[in-house]
């Protein structure tokens, strides 16, 4: 028996500072359905309205047509909302437009609407713009400290580096780095290392009980609370294959 017989029909990863990613392995509804049923517990609010980029670039090149209409329904109806293609064969350009969905390309350096125009004369040696928040300051090339509170509905993003927060993250707050996440205080809301992929990053915080948390993309949530034994503790997060592993900050390995 082959092994793309155990693949799952859709896997979720959180993809960018503003969307989560659908993966498709299949165009298949009825089983896109009873994936995302299982995967959400039928939890009607789980995805909670976030916004989704459809990525088809795992589906075989003989599978079926994709039908927009009825894969667009299916996501909203688990309360995603699709914006965007990712990885759209020529082909299915003209489909995917008349649909309303806009293309994606994947490629965070060249997405500019993510920073403002270049200046006429660009000044040498700066830094990249950072997120917009009350306080930050860059101590070196990528790392970005933020020494006030990071309040309910507040996104700050350390691009192409790592984010160190020294104030209480509260919780509805969003903090993502491209590299590891380090908060010397206690994080309650989301926390998104290694947003560009980097599988390495890590999340450290000296009092852990976050809503969610993502190493390049493969995610947790905890709605039924931070697991006890690290719960307001000094704790590491890392990605080990494709689980997140939690552990206490001080602790030698693995339990």
């Amino acid at each position: 028996m082959s092994k793309s017989t155990f693949q799952k029909p859709i896997e979720i990863k959180i993809s960018t500072v503003v969307a989560v990613s659908a993966i498709l392995y299949t165009p298949d509804g009825i089983a896109l359905d009873a994936a995302l049923n299982e995967m959400t517990g039928g939890t009607p609010d789980f995805f909670e309205g976030d916004l989704a980029v459809i990525d088809v670039g795992s589906l075989a090149p003989d599978c079926a047509p994709i039908h927009w209409p009825s894969t667009i329904a299916l996501l909203k109806k688990y309360r995603l909302n699709p914006v965007a293609v990712r990885n759209a064969a020529p082909h299915m350009i003209a489909d995917i437009l008349a649909h309303g969905l806009s293309l994606d390309s994947g490629k965070r350096d060249e997405d500019k609407s993510s920073a403002p125009a270049p200046a006429a004369a660009p000044a040498p040696a700066a830094a990249p713009t950072p997120a917009p928040v009350s306080m930050a300051e860059t101590i070196s090339s990528g790392t970005m400290i933020i020494d006030t509170p990071v309040r309910a509905g507040q996104r700050i993003y350390a691009r192409g580096g790592d984010l160190i927060v020294t104030a209480v993250v509260n919780n509805g707050a969003e903090i993502i780095a491209d590299g590891s996440i380090h908060v010397y205080s206690t994080l309650n809301g989301r926390a998104l290392a290694g947003a560009s992929g980097n599988a390495g990053a890590r999340i450290f915080a000296l009092s852990m009980s976050p809503e969610l948390v993502s190493i390049a993309g493969v995610y947790s949530t905890f709605e039924d609370g931070f697991p006890a034994e690290h719960a307001r503790k000094p704790t590491q997060i890392s990605l080990v294959g494709d689980r997140i592993d939690i552990l206490s900050v001080n602790s030698p390995g693995r339990a």
